[in-house]
């Protein structure tokens, strides 16, 4: 995923107006909530209009979920209609973020958008939705719930879509779309997209999955093939073939070196495609989706980290990270991806050291630190 950010929004006491996301967009709307406003002071207006319809919000973005569709027996596509201020403008390949409460506590994690990105001139604007598609994970708390617990209806958090993992318009004369399991998400609205602009050309597709009842979209993408003359399906079953040997790609695709390729799946299919992209001199042809942080060797040595605002502390190891942390130790601590992509988590270093998993640099008192992936290096204090 691309290195976007995500501002977060500082605390502010209930009765501060905050500003109002999509007035421009919807003027008559504005004014109602601006009168609404002046007769319920000190109240929000959101206090009253979320009674109407909890969608309306103009602290955060939501959304509620209006159907769940089962894709294969551990994946499912959630149906998600957006409220007040949600751009429907988005690149297709983005991801947004979905907050659930579940237990009583908001769980957040980052999702590729499956559905084409809609213009202002397309449906009506109270009919438009955004899909999601999620694969059930054995570590993924949120991830076995979506597929599993959540039901219609059910009103959930959302960030706004962001990430450069993206199809450009016009859409390039060659392309390649390298993918395994989940990594066909934001390939998905890559294609609709290109169906829905006319611009589905010359494309391989070449997807990898355990068996074939584990591919996600395997009708829509039947359908493809033989609806579009131009598009070129290669699945490739694992569990009896093997994993793809890129180093072997000539046989698969004779021509990939001519074509712009946007590749998203395991580490390790990711890792092979960089070594070989690079051997051939082309690696500007190569846009890569990672749905996981990549963390260096070296770890921190480890501490006690003080939250400095919640007067907490905690007792670590170098490999546990700070936001981990964190939320063991009871600290409402800022979060999003949890990849240390969205920057949802970054949050002030007061004193001490911490290091980054990822790279292994060593950050000093005055930087601001991604939680998620960055460990103590000594005694700390945060500042949350």
């Amino acid at each position: 995923m691309a290195k976007n950010t995500v501002k977060t929004s500082a605390r502010v006491a209930d009765t501060v107006r905050p500003t109002i996301a999509g007035a421009k967009d919807r003027p008559g709307l504005h004014l109602l909530r601006t009168v609404v406003g002046r007769v319920t002071t000190p109240l929000l207006p959101d206090d009253y209009l979320k009674l109407a319809n909890p969608l309306w919000s103009a602290r955060e973005l939501r959304g509620k979920v209006v159907e769940v569709r089962r894709e294969t027996h551990d994946s499912a596509t959630l149906v998600i209609k957006p409220g007040w201020g949600f751009s429907f403008d988005y690149q297709p390949g983005q991801y947004i973020g979905i907050g659930l409460l579940v237990e009583g506590r908001w769980r957040w994690r980052s999702y590729s958008l499956t559905s084409p990105p809609e213009r202002r001139h397309g449906r009506s604007k109270g009919s438009r939705t955004i899909t999601i598609t999620v694969k059930a994970m054995p570590e993924g708390f949120l991830s076995t719930h979506l597929v599993g617990g959540v039901a219609p209806g059910t009103i959930v958090r959302l960030a706004a879509p962001q990430g450069n993992f993206v199809m450009p318009d016009p859409a390039p004369p060659s392309v390649l779309f390298l993918t395994a399991g989940s990594g066909i998400t934001p390939v998905m609205s890559m294609l609709r997209t290109l169906v829905r602009r006319g611009q589905l050309g010359d494309v391989v597709h070449v997807h990898s999955a355990p068996t074939a009842a584990d591919v996600l979209f395997a009708a829509e993408l039947a359908e493809l093939q033989q609806q579009q003359k131009g598009f070129r399906l290669t699945l490739r079953a694992t569990r009896s073939e093997g994993r793809l040997d890129l180093s072997r790609l000539d046989e698969v695709v004779p021509d990939w070196r001519g074509r712009q390729t946007w590749a998203c799946g395991p580490a390790a299919m990711l890792e092979a495609a960089e070594r070989t992209w690079s051997a051939a001199g082309l690696t500007d042809q190569l846009h890569l989706e990672r749905f996981a942080a990549s963390r260096a060797a070296a770890h921190g040595s480890g501490g006690t980290v003080e939250f400095a605002r919640s007067d907490k502390t905690a007792v670590i190891d170098g490999a546990t990270s700070l936001l981990e942390a964190g939320e063991a130790a009871g600290v409402p601590m800022p979060f999003g991806c949890r990849m240390g992509i969205c920057q949802s988590c970054v949050v002030g270093l007061l004193d001490g050291h911490v290091r980054d998993l990822r790279t292994g640099v060593e950050h000093e008192p005055g930087a601001r630190v991604q939680t998620c992936v960055s460990a103590a290096s000594g005694d700390c204090t945060l500042d949350v």
